[in-house]
């Protein structure tokens, strides 16, 4: 009797029939946001808070209506269940990857391994829906402080969703509407009943508009708005890339006006006396001061950190980022100075000691070249400029050695070591190590 149920259960369930495709109310939801204008229009009514963010709730349904039923990570067969069946299926690449591009009404779902990765949003039921609903919350608060709390979910509301739309368009490669979505997050939480706006979607703003100008220059200088405004409010990122975004926003229209060399200069300058340790800074000043004529000299960028290091001797981002400088100059011993006083000041940093194993490197890699290139009577001087090129990496294996403890099983770490021993084969003890080093390397690359 019990499988005659079951049975029974399972027809009643295939009977039911699939949703055919996506439906939006996009009728409905205009007639409400009609509704809703025509009570604020009228003097009896916009005088009410109730009424600004009835206007407000109707305008931020209307913008989410078209992707409210999806999500990151959501199986397939729940998005047919939920939205429907697509109108067509393709195959489409981003970022390299390929996706199975699921076609609705209102979004392109993009679909990996069985389950929603992405999607982009291809059609609104109104334009300016996002804008006209923050204008009302703003409006309900103006009018009745006491209504903060509501006013509040209404905004956090909408900024969850211009957050959710800036990183699934940045993920879709559409940095222009991404960072659009950002900054109208933003402004959501710049009412007073929020409590305080965060920079950092500013900052996401400029970011993707500095990657957008290599497409569209006309993004550039929107892109230094964005970050000039969250610098203005204190915010920089953790590693001080805002600055580097910054110099390219600014650089990004050199053609227009060759002043923004000089200010992207500035960018820089300000941002590596912060983050004196950002390697996109310091390369971005190497490229500006060796590219531009009347931009300055390398040894400038010395003189600075110098300047800096003489009133904070034992800054070890100082001396990190003038240790890099040198490189970039090809001065490998000031490197290796450098980089000696960060491992005296931070014996415990792995950074540290790696990057003066590989300045030790460059410069037997340098001292190698020449030795190569001179022509030998002597069998004496052979031996003695071959001894004096191997001392140096020799130099090198105990910095890599204590980096390798700092970060065991580190590829990179294992492959200067392995090459370095193989290099010094002929010294006591290095075949050895060239063995244990080489079979290490391999068994955490796997090949």
């Amino acid at each position: 009797m019990k499988k005659m149920i079951l049975v029974a259960m399972a027809a009643v369930l295939l009977a039911v029939p699939a949703v055919q495709a996506q439906k939006v109310n996009a009728e409905g939801l205009k007639a409400k946001t009609e509704k809703c204008d025509a009570d604020v229009a009228n003097p009896k009514k916009n005088t009410k808070a109730a009424t600004w963010m009835a206007r407000g709730k109707a305008y931020y349904d209307v913008a989410v209506a078209p992707t409210k039923d999806i999500f990151v990570d959501m199986p397939v067969d729940v998005l047919k269940l939920s939205v429907g069946a697509p109108a067509s299926q393709e195959m489409a690449t981003l970022g390299g990857q390929e996706y199975e591009a699921w076609v609705y009404p209102y979004f392109t779902a993009y679909v990996r391994g069985g389950k929603v990765a992405t999607w982009v949003q291809t059609r609104e039921v109104m334009e300016g829906a996002v804008a006209k609903a923050i204008e009302s919350y703003n409006k309900a608060y103006e009018l009745d402080a006491k209504q903060a709390e509501k006013v509040k979910a209404g905004l956090d509301q909408i900024v969850n969703y211009c957050e959710q739309l800036g990183n699934t368009l940045n993920q879709v490669g559409q940095y222009k509407k991404a960072a659009d979505a950002f900054v109208q997050a933003f402004e959501a939480q710049q009412c007073p009943a929020v409590g305080k706006a965060e920079p950092m979607f500013l900052y996401n703003a400029g970011m993707l508009l500095t990657i957008d100008g290599s497409q569209n220059p006309a993004s550039f200088a929107a892109g230094a708005e964005q970050l000039n405004k969250a610098l203005d409010l204190g915010y920089a990122d953790d590693q001080g890339n805002i600055y580097y975004y910054l110099f390219h926003c600014y650089y990004g229209q050199r053609e227009a006006d060759k002043a923004f060399v000089l200010k992207g200069k500035d960018a820089l300058l300000a941002g590596i006396e912060k983050f004196p340790k950002n390697e996109r800074i310091l390369e971005g000043l190497m490229q500006l001061y060796t590219a531009e004529e009347g931009v300055g000299d390398p040894a400038d960028l010395v003189a600075m950190i110098d300047k800096s290091l003489a009133e904070q001797p034992d800054n070890v981002d100082l001396w990190f980022g003038r240790g890099r400088v040198f490189y970039a100059l090809k001065n490998f011993d000031e490197s290796i100075a450098s980089f000696k006083k960060v491992t005296e000041l931070k014996p415990d940093l792995y950074e540290g000691q790696y990057y003066l194993g590989v300045f030790y490197t460059l410069k037997g890699d340098a001292l190698n070249k020449e030795f190569n290139a001179r022509p030998y009577s002597s069998q004496a001087a052979y031996d003695a400029d071959l001894k004096a090129v191997n001392e140096v990496y020799m130099e090198a294996l105990p910095c890599f050695e204590k980096a390798l403890a700092l970060k065991p099983n580190d590829p990179d770490t294992l492959e200067f070591l392995k090459s370095l021993c193989f290099r010094l084969r002929d010294e006591p003890g290095m075949m050895p190590k060239y063995e244990q080093y080489n079979a290490q390397w391999k068994a955490v690359t796997g090949r």
